[in-house]
């Protein structure tokens, strides 16, 4: 089921701004910047040893990343994610042990073509959590 840490998502008013002061400061560098047209997103990310850091900022003012942003306009943590090597069988025991999957059923995907879902925060001690699917042995994509 769970197999490990992938990432912490962080949203921010612009990628751009985030990324320079991720640099300056700290000598971290983000990776191009993508675009999710699925989930609404813009996002990059800051490889490091034990996982990742994603910048999100959105893509259109109606994007659920945009609703974060009206209510935290400097941004801030927004799920953090983790590994999962079967999300059909992951998704379906967690259901059957009583843990909200959101979203309408349909498979959703990250900017890499892989597969995710996200638990109800009110089932993971207050926070959202994105399962992400790793089919190449990796904890990461």
């Amino acid at each position: 089921m769970i197999t490990g840490f992938s990432h912490v998502s962080i949203v921010v008013p612009s990628i751009e701004a985030a990324a320079r002061t991720l640099a300056e400061r700290y000598g971290l560098a983000a990776g191009a910047p993508m675009v999710n047209e699925q989930q609404g997103v813009r996002l990059a990310y800051v490889e490091l040893a034990g996982g990742k850091i994603e910048l999100m900022e959105p893509t259109h003012p109606d994007s659920p990343i945009a609703k974060f942003l009206e209510r935290n306009p400097k941004g801030g943590i927004h799920h953090f994610s983790l590994s999962v090597d079967d999300m059909d069988r992951t998704t379906r025991a967690l259901g059957d042990g009583g843990v909200r999957i959101l979203g309408d059923g349909k498979p959703q995907h990250n900017v890499a073509g892989g597969r995710i879902a996200f638990i109800h925060p009110a089932d993971f001690l207050g926070a959202l959590v994105e399962l992400e699917q790793h089919d190449n042995g990796d904890d990461r994509p």
